[in-house]
């Protein structure tokens, strides 16, 4: 797949060529972050600090808050490292210092090991210094420690020359398990549909930024279908992964998604397709994923607008929903549309009477002790803990996402317990 690239100098998004020379500034890496988190992993790599010239670390934490970051640029310490991999980052990109006494201390599967090649050979030092150690050579002995290689043609790098499939083919032995990714020239959606075809990401910055790739197309160059028409089946999943309905795309509604950030599709019947345009139920677009086999996308969502997915007025195209994520949406309902004489309205004008419930709750949870009495403690808890979510607007959503990041740290604090205080008295709402 395509590895969108953000190289940051100065507080901004740049271009080198051959990792010198300017070719241009994109400016604030925010909202290109934002874009390119629609299609997967972005490749966040800060320059000044590889550079040794001072760094960008605030700017890339907000980059790894939104969307998913391998980080790379000036980790050449375990302390450095071990900092990306809690603040978030997918995973770390280590250059010259993926050293086995560094690489051993973390997981494998999140380390990549970048190796910058001239004619074959590993070169530093900002591509300056031939280090006599062949490219295929320094792969096999780091293979046992990372989970990934990112290759860099240094002759080509920002020339947009072409990055050919025979180029690259000598990779995969050396590779082993590890997944590759190739950058230096990428300057054609085929190109990067070729390197997918054998099991290598591409790494692309200037052809994007130039407007010679369009992510989109990208995308489409991977996939294939045994479908006549040529469509590709769509799973539409709202942000937890829960399967509202099956749509279809081509390429010309994978860009017009791309570009309005919406659930666009390609209708068998209707051709291009805009969820909601005369319904008012539109979906704002959160990610766009090939499967494994490359005949398959599933469209992140989030509904929006006046109504659920189906037309038929439910949730899902399978029905209505049910459970946890079905209580936290009523729950979010706005007031006008809710039972103003129920407990849910009551504990949401009674901010302390929903504190004393919780802190009940969480007692005779913890107090429990047959099977039964904690799925009975353990459902009252979470309906209480829903209620305290909704009157702060918050959906399940956000809570895992948090989670997610949650589980991406390394350090760990000790958890121990804290000395509880009576819960404080509020005012009711009024």
């Amino acid at each position: 797949m395509i590895i969108p690239s953000i190289d940051l100098q100065g507080g901004q998004t740049v271009q080198l060529v051959q990792g010198a020379r300017k070719e241009l500034e994109a400016g604030d890496p925010r909202p290109i972050a934002e874009r390119f988190g629609l299609i997967g992993e972005t490749a966040v790599i800060d320059l000044d600090a590889a550079m040794g010239e001072g760094s960008n670390e605030s700017l890339v934490r907000e980059l790894v808050d939104l969307c998913p970051c391998r980080v790379g640029g000036g980790i050449r310490t375990p302390e450095r490292a071990r900092m990306w991999l809690d603040a978030g980052a997918r995973k770390i990109i280590v250059g010259t210092a993926a050293s086995p006494e560094l690489l051993r201390q973390f997981p494998r599967d999140r380390l990549i090991a970048a190796l910058d090649a001239r004619d074959g050979e590993v070169v530093v030092e900002g591509w300056k210094t031939r280090t006599g150690t062949r490219i295929l050579d320094r792969m096999r002995a780091l293979r046992p420690l990372v989970g990934g290689f990112l290759v860099t043609f240094v002759e080509t790098e920002g020339t947009l020359s072409g990055l050919s499939v025979e180029r690259a083919t000598p990779l995969l032995e050396a590779a082993g398990d590890c997944r590759i990714t190739v950058a230096g020239g990428i300057r054609s959606a085929e190109e990067i549909g070729a390197l997918d075809a054998i099991g290598i990401d591409a790494q692309v910055g200037m052809a994007l930024y130039k407007g010679m790739v369009h992510p989109a197309d990208a995308i489409a160059a991977t996939l294939r279908s045994d479908r006549p028409d040529g469509l590709w089946p769509t799973v539409v999943t709202d942000e937890r992964g829960v399967a509202l309905g099956l749509a279809y795309s081509n390429r010309e509604s994978l860009r017009a998604a791309y570009e309005r950030r919406r659930g666009v599709y390609w209708s068998r019947s209707r051709g291009l397709w805009s969820k909601g345009d005369t319904s008012g139920a539109w979906q704002e677009l959160i990610r766009i994923d090939a499967d494994c086999d490359r005949d398959a996308l599933r469209f992140m969502v989030r509904q929006r607008g006046s109504g659920d997915f189906c037309h038929t007025q439910t949730r899902t195209c399978w029905g209505p929903d049910a459970g946890i994520a079905e209580v936290a949406r009523r729950l979010l309902l706005p007031p006008d549309a809710r039972d103003g004489g129920s407990y849910t309205s009551r504990l949401l004008r009674e901010p302390s009477l929903l504190a004393s419930k919780l802190v009940e709750e969480a007692r005779e949870l913890a107090e429990a002790s047959s099977r039964p009495d904690r799925v009975h403690e353990a459902t009252d808890l979470l309906y209480f803990t829903l209620v305290s979510l909704a009157s702060a607007g918050i959906d399940l959503a956000e809570i895992d996402r948090e989670l997610s990041k949650r589980a991406l740290r390394l350090s760990r604090r000790p958890g121990h317990a804290k000395t509880l205080e009576p819960a404080k008295e509020q005012e009711p709402s009024r």
